[in-house]
């Protein structure tokens, strides 16, 4: 018998228990050693694995659908220009030019007109942003001047990796903060469910005559902003940018088994298209 899904869902529905000793801290290495957690649908059984073991679950024929986003170092902290306050500022979305929209706390401290520079350096920043409009939710619209033509650059040299709350350790490498086919800079944190993919792997599937096909959607605000509502319907969900490629749209709809999405990202791309 089918399990009825309840018609009006409420985050409370959603609440369970995670011990905090049971959030890894640190990367496990390799990447798919980690554990992997496979729920049968039709009987309800569970099976835990290890996340090589991914093969099992796939057959020759299905599409693997990943997005290659590539998160940028998006935290940067600086001081307000003539009072010398604290500022932490999280990058979410480039909307043209120089012009980025951006989490600012604590906001009271950037108001519109308000200068913040970061990476001080011989008393010189090495990047400069102008608030110059507050958008929905508090977000703020960040006018960013720089010397040199290429923002990434800078943010390499002064920013952080957007690492969420529960991780308190200092991330050694930063590319462990990435997938191994991060291909396009833009996502303010990473699509975690490809962290676990080593190249090795990959082979080894596309070997299986599974064919592995990369769309691209870039995480921004609504990974951060929490859902305040209890009815999970009045929710408003915030933008993302995606794309899809005509060779990637062929290879699934061409294809002769299964769609299988790797997390989130790639599945929102898959309904939203």
């Amino acid at each position: 018998m089918q399990e009825k899904i309840p018609t009006e869902l409420k985050k409370s529905d959603f609440y369970y228990e995670l011990p905090s000793e049971l959030i890894a801290q640190t990367p496990v290495v390799p990447r798919d050693s980690s554990r992997l957690l496979a729920v049968n649908r039709a009987t309800g059984t569970f099976e835990h694995r290890i996340f090589r073991d991914i093969t099992y679950y796939l057959h020759p024929g299905d599409v693997l659908v990943i997005n290659d986003s590539r998160v940028i170092p998006a935290r940067i902290y600086g001081t307000r220009r003539g009072t010398g306050a604290q500022i932490e500022t999280v990058l979410l979305r480039r909307r043209s030019g120089d012009v980025w929209e951006a989490l600012v706390r604590p906001g009271r401290r950037a108001v519109t007109g308000n200068i913040i520079d970061y990476g001080i350096t011989g008393g010189k920043p090495l990047l400069s942003a102008e608030v110059i409009g507050i958008a929905d939710d508090g977000v703020r619209l960040l006018q960013f001047s720089y010397e040199g033509d290429n923002i990434y650059a800078v943010l390499d040299e002064v920013g952080q990796m957007p690492l969420p709350p529960y991780i308190t350790e200092k991330l050694e490498d930063r590319e462990r903060y990435q997938t191994v086919y991060a291909r396009e800079r833009g996502s303010a944190a990473a699509p975690t469910a490809g962290l676990h993919f080593t190249v090795e792997l990959l082979d080894k599937i596309r070997a299986m005559g599974v064919v592995i096909v990369p769309v691209m959607l870039h995480v921004g605000l609504g990974t951060f902003r929490p859902v305040k509502e209890e009815r999970v319907a009045d929710h408003v969900m915030h933008s993302e940018y995606f794309s899809v490629s005509k060779e990637a749209a062929d290879a699934i709809n061409n294809r002769t088994g299964r769609i299988i999405a790797v997390g989130t990202t790639s599945c929102r791309v898959l309904e939203s298209t």
